[in-house]
């Protein structure tokens, strides 16, 4: 067998009789003999439908809501940000964006190259986000992690993480995973700026556990944002709240630059990815 790892989740998820048809993928599993193959079963067990959210692992959701009972978060005073801002901001996100893909086009075809050199898998993913005023929609990214990365659950980055590949270990580095959302803010889903888009199965858990969550998105998110250069993935889904909220209260332009340029500077260092 070509991955005994994903072969073992596949078959216990099958034998779980969770979904109907995993009873199927895990037959495949076990039948698996090459690493194309077990790519093969993962690819169907993250396109099939009622499975593309795993759940959350428990030891996950015990590091990242460490306080007994809901915790309270500030209530948004209001919405800052005129008109002509949210005109100008639109404006910019959509002309930067399409010109950054354009003069991407060929790093962005090396970078595909690469991964696809390295590991089986999609080049290009597709996650659901939840977005502007709750809507789901799907973020793209370039793949920075081993195709079986989550068939056994949702897990939140980490350092170190064994999940990530040698090549997305740099991209996630210098961000470079991120380029592929250029497109989402081309399309309307996201901005460039604004609260980082969670993932369905968090969000949901988050808004029980957290008062007040939702209110990060009475705004479109970004791909990036004022909790991502404040404390970057360190730290906890509450406090990168209170952060979120305090830019939907105080953001203009000249905050927005100030984001972009220390995001900037934290792709060329590199401090704080994962």
């Amino acid at each position: 067998m070509a991955d005994g790892t994903v072969a073992e989740v596949v078959v216990e998820r099958g034998r779980s009789g969770s979904h109907p048809v995993m009873e199927q993928l895990a037959e495949a599993a076990a039948a698996a003999e090459t690493k194309r193959e077990a790519a093969a079963v993962l690819t169907a067990v993250n396109h099939t439908p009622g499975l593309t959210e795993s759940g959350i692992a428990a030891d996950v959701l015990a590091e990242l809501l460490p306080d007994e009972g809901v915790v309270e978060l500030p209530r948004l005073s209001h919405i800052s940000g005129s008109l002509g801002y949210r005109f100008v901001k639109r404006a910019f996100d959509v002309c930067s964006c399409g010109v950054a893909l354009v003069l991407l086009a060929i790093p962005m075809a090396v970078i595909a190259l690469k991964i696809k050199q390295e590991s089986p898998g999609p080049v290009i993913y597709a996650q659901r986000r939840v977005g502007l005023n709750g809507k789901v929609f799907n973020l793209y990214k370039f793949r920075s992690m081993y195709q079986d990365a989550e068939v056994a659950g949702a897990r939140w980055a980490q350092d170190g993480d064994p999940r990530v590949t040698p090549f997305g270990k740099f991209l996630r580095n210098k961000r470079l995973d991120e380029i592929p959302q250029f497109w989402n803010v081309v399309k309307g889903d996201m901005s460039l700026i604004g609260p980082r888009p969670e993932r369905p199965a968090f969000h949901e858990v988050f808004c029980e556990r957290i008062r007040g969550w939702e209110q990060r998105v009475v705004v479109k998110p970004g791909i990036t944002g004022l909790a991502q250069v404040e404390g970057g993935y360190d730290l906890l889904p509450k406090e990168k709240a209170k952060i979120d909220i305090l830019y939907i209260e105080h953001r203009n332009a000249h905050m927005d630059w100030g984001i972009i340029w220390r995001t900037i500077r934290t792709m060329i260092s590199g401090e704080g990815a994962r």
